[in-house]
């Protein structure tokens, strides 16, 4: 059949296997292009989380930018026959596509990362793709609407809400470019402790529990969580709401884990990124638009990244370093890979747009073309180099 997308609200529930087959295929080349020189990068990385976003874009700049076998965890949709399998499917498929192409040694695991039982397959996946080795880096990049808890089997759902008070504040329909108020009800006291207990650090630390307790972290290891802060404007719905609690108890169990790993020297680091269009960005009210006059700004500055470029960034800084405790952080002991987004000049400037942006100039004085470019890209839609009017029979 011919494969186009059907979008409901802000997910694609249709993806195209040629178009995330092309994007990954850009992400290869970019890391190959940018491949590392530090003798002390990562060889022996485990990926959680890795079929999207910031988790795929650090998957592929360990193996492609830095020689490094991987194992990634990810939850995703095969096909139905009818039905279309989830792009993470199909990222994952063409992942390993490359990486076989290049004799980069892989393993992928499709389940519940929250679960026991997934823990224990990657540990012995692990073991069979790096036999006698341990792993120099873990990223942990899970991003789930629910989490059950494997020691209670209480199902948790994380909302994103602020906290205290309502909140109301300027959105956009990003498919029509219609910019309207929004106003959301603060959470419940049970909806922020749930968030916290689906978005927080808890699943990392045990992940890391796991893999320490049948010795497979090697000395001065690196464990990467990521995080996002974002200026005042979106404080009440992201640092300030319940996302932003969930990720205050991402920091707390980061100091745990350094505590965990500090016999071994390991390291945990939150690397704070630039707002980008994500499946769980495009859910968050206020930040598309946000995004779109973001991208107009540091578009026309020469400073805009997309996953792949700033998880390449990272990874040449961390290892770039003397060593993988000293690698510059903010004053919190955060990287923050949000710097060029933070930038004085560009939060000015986006302030003014701001405060005159309506359905009537959107189009004009935003980027809002490229949000809606980079959403469909998500799913392997309007891609360059795809021919879209294929008849597709093996999806």
């Amino acid at each position: 059949m011919v494969i186009e997308p059907k979008v409901k609200g802000f997910i694609c529930i249709t993806a195209h296997p040629d178009g995330c087959e092309e994007n990954v295929r850009r992400a290869v080349e970019y890391s190959l292009s940018h491949k590392s020189i530090a003798d002390n990068g990562p060889k022996n990385v485990l990926v959680i989380g890795s079929s999207t976003g910031y988790g795929l874009a650090s998957r592929i700049t360990a193996a492609f930018a830095f020689g490094a076998a991987t194992v990634g965890v990810a939850y995703e949709r095969p096909s139905s026959g009818r039905r279309t399998a989830s792009a993470g499917w199909y990222n994952n498929a063409a992942f390993e596509k490359y990486a076989a192409k290049y004799d980069i040694p892989f393993d992928s695991l499709n389940g519940d990362a929250f679960s026991d039982d997934m823990k224990a397959q990657t540990i012995e996946a692990i073991k069979n793709t790096m036999p006698g080795k341990k792993l120099d880096m873990i990223v942990y990049s899970v991003a789930a609407p629910k989490r059950t808890d494997p020691q209670t089997g209480e199902v948790y759902s994380s909302v994103l809400k602020p906290i205290g008070n309502p909140y109301s504040e300027k959105s956009v329909d990003f498919h029509t470019g219609k910019v309207s108020s929004v106003s959301i009800d603060p959470a419940t006291d049970d909806e922020i402790a749930a968030t916290v207990k689906v978005m927080g650090g808890e699943d990392w630390l045990m992940w890391i529990n796991a893999l320490k307790e049948n010795d497979l972290i090697a000395e001065n290891a690196v464990t990467l969580a990521y995080s996002y802060i974002g200026p005042e404007l979106t404080h009440a719905v992201y640092k300030d709401g319940t996302i932003g609690r969930a990720k205050i108890d991402l920091e707390e169990k980061a100091r745990e884990i350094d505590k965990l790993l500090s016999d071994i020297g390991g390291k945990a680091y939150i690397s704070v990124n630039k707002a980008l269009v994500t499946q769980s960005s495009a859910a968050i009210p206020v930040v598309p638009l946000y995004i779109s006059i973001l991208y107009k700004l540091m578009k026309e500055n020469g400073t805009h990244e997309d996953c792949i470029m700033q998880m390449n960034r990272l990874f040449h800084r961390i290892y770039d370093s003397s060593s993988v405790k000293d690698v510059p952080t903010d004053e919190f002991g955060r990287i923050r890979m949000d710097d060029l987004e933070m930038a004085d000049d560009i939060q000015n400037r986006l302030k003014d747009v701001w405060s005159i942006v309506s359905s009537d100039n959107i189009e004009e004085i935003t980027d809002i073309k490229g949000y809606r470019d980079d959403f469909y890209s998500l799913f392997g839609f309007g891609l360059d180099n795809v021919d879209y009017s294929r008849d597709i029979t093996d999806f």
